[in-house]
């Protein structure tokens, strides 16, 4: 079966390219399915942000290996599908193992599990306090938060400052006519916040300034980030951030399906700069704000300084000389799914929680 799977995930890489990767290549969950990876594989849950790329690096890192190789394979469960789930072979079953939805659940299970069941999380935040010493944060690319609004009819003004944001959010603005300058019709603003455990929630209220959103902000129902099909979105008073990256991959690129896509969203300018630049991607300026953060991997210390075959296999996928970090498919793949190259020499470096 293993074999097979492998043939598989060879013969879809001969097609892989810059075009085809913007065409959408990757697939939800492990390719193997419903064969599970093997107990040697990396893999990885979490970020809703994230799971995208890394389902394309999971199908072009496992062609770069090629189907006779027998290291480590990568793999990526995506934040929503059916739960618990079962890893890889040998996982974590009981307690039932949920499905980590968003950075801090992906996290949170990388620290309630082992090697055996979960090899890195994805996070779209960076370290916080309530995260375990042992939680080693590598960074791959660059992305930025914006808020996003409906594309027919909204209230909501083109351009918003960052304290007309932090004033909506903690409930001072509940109009939008009370924006300065507003020149709409007005009507009560919508604010919604991606569900508990977004890495997108919790840094764009941290960006703000804010622990939690104020009494006004809709919390039922709640909405999964970056996801502008939920109809309670397509509001003209309705308000929820969104990232860019993950945007621009829907909308521009072509990395849509299902329920993960733009749908009748637009994405908004702040403090007079827009997300999206002049070749519909991720604009410098805007990333280079308050707004922008690094998106990473997490994996355990010990698992990234270790000499065995996953550890080898950890630092050859996520290190600063690795794949993701060194491979020209990589770097395509960052570009097409809306994210920004980080310097040379950030890709792969770590910090501790």
């Amino acid at each position: 079966m293993r074999k097979t799977a492998a043939k598989l995930l060879a013969a879809a890489a001969i097609a892989t390219s810059v075009a085809t990767v913007a065409a959408g290549t990757a697939v939800a969950d492990p390719s193997t399915l419903p064969t599970l990876p093997v107990a040697q594989d990396i893999v990885g849950v979490g970020s809703d942000t994230t799971q995208a790329v890394l389902n394309q690096f999971s199908t072009d890192y496992n062609a770069f290996l090629g189907a006779s190789s027998t290291l480590p394979r990568l793999y990526s469960w995506d934040a929503t599908g059916t739960s618990p789930i079962v890893t890889k072979t040998g996982a974590q079953t009981s307690p039932a193992f949920a499905r980590p939805n968003g950075s801090s659940a992906g996290i949170k299970a990388l620290e309630n599990s082992t090697d055996a069941t979960v090899n890195f999380a994805r996070s779209s935040r960076a370290p916080q306090a309530t995260d375990q010493p042992s939680d080693l944060f590598v960074a791959f690319a660059k992305d930025a938060v914006s808020v996003a609004t409906t594309t027919t009819g909204s209230n909501a003004p083109t351009n918003l400052s960052k304290a007309d944001l932090i004033n909506i959010y903690n409930c001072t603005y509940t109009n939008w006519n009370q924006i300065p300058g507003y020149t709409g019709a007005g009507g009560t603003i919508k604010p919604f916040l991606p569900q508990v455990g977004s890495g997108t929630r919790s840094f764009f209220l941290g960006t703000l300034g804010l622990a939690n959103g104020g009494a006004c902000v809709l919390v039922n129902p709640l909405v999964q980030e970056n996801q502008g099909t939920d109809p309670v979105l397509n509001d003209p008073n309705a308000i929820v951030p969104y990232s860019a990256a993950h945007y621009i991959g829907q909308v521009y690129n072509g990395h849509s399906s299902g329920s993960d896509a733009a749908g009748n969203l637009t994405i908004r300018s702040i403090d007079g700069i827009s997300p999206i630049d002049a070749t519909n991607g991720l604009a410098k300026a805007f990333a280079d704000t308050s707004f922008g953060r690094v998106v990473y991997n997490v994996v355990r210390a010990t698992a990234w300084t270790a000499t065995d075959t996953q550890g080898t296999a950890l630092r050859a996928i996520f290190g600063t000389n690795g794949w993701i970090c060194k491979n020209a498919t990589a770097a395509a793949d960052i570009k097409s799914y809306g994210f920004r190259a980080l310097p040379a020499g950030a890709c792969g470096s770590t910090i501790h929680s």
